[in-house]
């Protein structure tokens, strides 16, 4: 099961309306919750079964919370479902793991972002060549990761990444919830 759902607005305390709140954690983290638990009967039975959520790594600098608390904490509730989910179902030989791009990614979500030039972003492909490597791991070895797209092509051995970037001459920007 990959998990690549989300909802975003990247508004702050005072201009994030109750509709708005509630439809990120919704759609982020019982979404999520939702899908993997109605998923989890056939991954039992399957050889190598594996979920993958497109989520951040957990960092509580206060930076990624200013701004935009909502959505982080829908984001870093998906996270978390990533932990326990992999602890719990590890013995039972599910992988679940989050993955997430160290840049910026040209999606239609990136339009929500104000100012920011799509061309100094990377291409989806990034996302999926990383999903064929983590999903064709062993499950009971590579679970209750969460993953950066670099990090996981640089294990196998990738680390031209320019060739991901929608404009080879602009340095894409740095996602959310990357230092």
């Amino acid at each position: 099961m990959v998990n690549n759902a989300s909802a975003i607005s990247l508004t702050g305390t005072l201009e994030t309306p109750m509709k708005r709140f509630d439809l990120m954690m919704s759609v982020n983290v019982r979404g999520t919750y939702t899908c993997a638990q109605a998923c989890l009967p056939h991954l039992l039975r399957a050889g190598n079964p594996h979920i993958l959520m497109l989520s951040p790594p957990l960092n509580m600098n206060p930076r990624w919370f200013k701004g935009h608390t909502a959505y982080t904490i829908s984001k870093y509730g998906m996270s978390m479902c990533v932990l326990g989910m992999a602890e719990e179902f590890r013995d039972r030989g599910v992988a679940v793991n989050g993955l997430w791009p160290r840049t910026l990614i040209a999606t239609a979500a990136l339009n929500l972002i104000p100012g920011v030039d799509p061309r100094c972003a990377r291409r989806e492909d990034i996302l999926a060549d990383c999903a064929h490597l983590i999903l064709t791991r062993d499950s009971r070895s590579c679970t209750g990761n969460l993953f950066i797209d670099e990090d996981v092509l640089a294990t196998a051995g990738i680390n031209d990444f320019d060739r991901y970037n929608v404009d080879r001459a602009t340095v894409p920007l740095r996602d959310l919830f990357i230092d």
